[in-house]
């Protein structure tokens, strides 16, 4: 089990200001159409970027937890069951037709069934979950290392983005397919997972199944569930929104450190 590798007030510091920059967004929908306030955040966000990466290194771990401290029950945060027929057939079939597609900036894409994720090198950790919704919780992951995947389909250098595609539409006519994005570092962090397991279990339909990742220095919403494909970008100009995952369109900071 990997100990705490810096402060804890500093956690809490940068989890008070994500969070509160996500609540004030949530309310801003007019302010995040002008013209001056999405260049505002852009310029916030960096700084608070810049600020989590001088007092935390490269490899500097999220607190891990023992196992007496795990929450009795772990919520399901955002969609409970993709209203998705070919997600639905999947999980009809205990996923065993699951296939993760990765490819865009790579040599080799590839696709990978459950089993073979399974057999990868696994990590399993237990972290906390913040929410922006205003709760936590303490959750026992298991799963293989992105990097581990990676590894597999070699990124080219021009890769800069892993973007995770996902099979949960966002709107009730069955569109805006939720994805989300972290950059190159995030992606070889030790702590990034893509999970299979919660609590000793498989993982539950509302909680992500068959595979939802953890990146476990940033909050909730960068933690994409249902993943069905991966794609390594040098930017996010011609996908969604263009700012790297459905909430950061909305207005959200893309980088969601804690």
């Amino acid at each position: 089990m990997n100990p705490l590798r810096f402060h804890p007030g500093r956690r809490l510091f940068f989890r008070a200001l994500a969070g509160a920059g996500a609540v004030v967004l949530a309310g801003c929908d007019k302010l995040s159409r002008t013209e001056w306030f999405p260049k505002f955040l852009g310029n916030t966000e960096v700084l608070t970027r810049k600020a989590q990466r001088t007092v935390m290194s490269r490899n500097s771990m999220a607190q891990e937890f023992p196992e007496s401290a795990r929450s009795p029950e772990f919520r399901s945060n955002g969609t409970a069951m993709p209203n998705n027929a070919q997600y639905k057939a999947l999980a009809a079939g205990g996923f065993d037709a699951y296939r993760l597609e990765v490819g865009g900036l790579v040599e080799k894409p590839a696709s990978f069934s459950l089993e073979e994720l399974r057999a990868m090198s696994s990590r399993t950790q237990i972290t906390r979950h913040d929410c922006v919704e205003g709760w936590s919780a303490i959750g026992k992951w298991k799963g293989v290392p992105l990097t581990a995947v990676l590894e597999r389909v070699l990124p080219t250098t021009a890769a800069r983005y892993v973007v995770f595609h996902c099979a949960d539409p966002m709107e009730n006519d069955g569109t805006s397919q939720y994805y989300e994005s972290i950059d190159m570092e995030d992606a070889h962090h030790p702590q990034t997972i893509l999970a299979y397991e919660l609590n000793d279990k498989t993982l539950p339909i509302p909680n992500g199944a068959p595979i939802r990742l953890r990146v476990e220095r940033q909050l909730g919403y960068k933690h994409a569930k249902y993943v069905m494909r991966i794609e390594l970008v040098d930017s996010f100009e011609k996908i969604a929104g263009g700012r790297g995952g459905y909430w950061e369109d909305q207005g959200y900071e893309w980088y969601a450190g804690i």
